[in-house]
């Protein structure tokens, strides 16, 4: 596998482009369009929130088909909580996009981002995909990656290559995120697209175990959002021959999707809104995996954690009181937590001021791992996550204004 600089960025038959459309008021871009030459197998991920964006609703609807030709995504207006209107709002997004691109209805995805419980300013949406439609190109990624971001404080791309069924296949995605990320997907939007020859189905198989392995292992403040999707689109350009079941390309194919998946994942934790610090979170010898997973994502969601780590306080009774209260099987005197290589707790029991010295110094660092340990059993999960600072509140307390 071959790991790209994200400004080579470039997938054969594909196209994108992001522009300002007038859907914020801040000149921003706001506006993008990712389009395939020719027709594509599609898979998605969906927010599991009970309140979905009238987008949500009208792709979980197409993506049964497993194909498609492009996905248009506007940021700024979540077009969520907007009843029949929204829904007729997206329906029309898609077939403006459509009669542009000179493609059916169906083929087209949309996505949106934003305030919730706005409508959609249609005539700029309208206007806005014409400009946008005839400036796509083979080099508009990183355009696109930044018409979908709201507080987001940069663009987030990754591409990857691998030798798979004799051919050199290209797999690359954008993504937006940066508050409001939680499990079941988060405040995220984010589009995968690969020339790989593959199966919807399988395509679809190889998403969610991604997704699994990496957005559904981040958090930032613990809400999931109404309009959290993924959508990956296989055009097939690179000619390769399709995966078998089991085999070792779709093995490869997986690699490279997970790498891609990861790399964004962790990319929306970094830009976490007004985060500080970065941290890898561990839990290691818990009862069984479902249990090593709640127990991580308890510590890591923790807002008294959370401030402690962005206040560089090495403050272990905030992570032992969040796993005391994760629902699993844990006994404190036998759990040990490490922060960094300091070792903080042993059987239960802190281990004094020069460890709590030692964890603070590498607190300081802009990122470092935490390692807990049960000692309860076999199993392990891993959690990335981000401190609460000042900035956050800033952010999200005139997020309207």
């Amino acid at each position: 596998m071959r790991i790209l600089d994200a400004r080579s960025f470039s997938v054969p038959g594909f196209k994108a482009w992001g522009i300002h459309s007038g859907i914020k008021k801040n000149e921003k871009k706001d506006l993008a369009i990712i389009y395939s030459d020719r027709e594509a197998a599609v898979a998605g991920v969906f927010t599991k929130n009970r309140v979905k964006a009238a987008c949500v609703l009208l792709n979980s609807a197409k993506v049964k088909s497993g194909k498609g030709r492009a996905i248009i995504a506007n940021s700024g207006c979540a077009n969520a909580c907007t009843g029949k209107r929204g829904l007729g709002d997206a329906r029309a997004t898609a077939e403006i996009a459509a009669g542009e691109l000179g493609v059916k209805p169906d083929s087209v995805y949309v996505a949106s981002t934003g305030v919730i419980g706005e409508f959609l300013p249609m005539p700029k949406i309208a206007t806005g995909i014409a400009t946008a439609v005839g400036l796509l190109s083979t080099s508009g990624w990183e355009q696109a990656a930044e018409a979908i971001m709201t507080t987001d404080i940069y663009p987030k791309l990754s591409i990857v290559q691998e030798e798979i069924g004799g051919k050199t296949v290209t797999i690359a995605g954008i993504a937006k995120g940066s508050g409001m990320i939680h499990p079941n997907l988060a405040t995220m939007l984010c589009f995968i697209v690969t020339d790989a020859n593959i199966s919807s189905p399988m395509l679809k198989k190889a998403l969610l175990a991604s997704t699994e392995r990496s957005f559904n292992n981040i958090t930032v403040d613990g809400d999931t959002s109404t309009n959290d999707m993924i959508l990956c689109m296989a055009n097939g350009a690179a000619g390769n021959r399709r995966p078998g079941t089991a085999s070792k390309d779709l093995r490869k194919f997986q690699a490279c999707l997970d790498t891609v998946t990861l790399s964004l994942a962790k990319r929306v934790v970094r830009d976490g809104e007004g985060a500080t610090k970065f941290v890898e979170l561990v839990v290691r010898g818990a009862k069984n995996p479902v249990e090593a997973k709640r127990a991580a994502m308890a510590v890591a969601k923790s807002s008294l954690v959370k401030t402690a780590l962005f206040g560089e306080d090495a403050n272990w009774g905030r992570i032992m009181a969040a796993l005391g209260n994760s629902g699993v099987e844990m006994d404190e005197a036998r759990t040990d937590i490490y922060i960094g290589k300091a070792k903080l707790v042993e059987k239960g029991l802190g281990q004094g001021k020069a460890a709590d010295r030692d964890a603070s110094l590498v607190l300081k660092q802009r990122e470092f791992q935490i390692i807990i340990d049960l000692h309860k059993g076999k199993a392990s999960s891993t959690i990335w996550t981000c401190d609460m600072s000042y900035e956050y509140v800033k952010i999200n307390a005139a997020y309207r204004s």
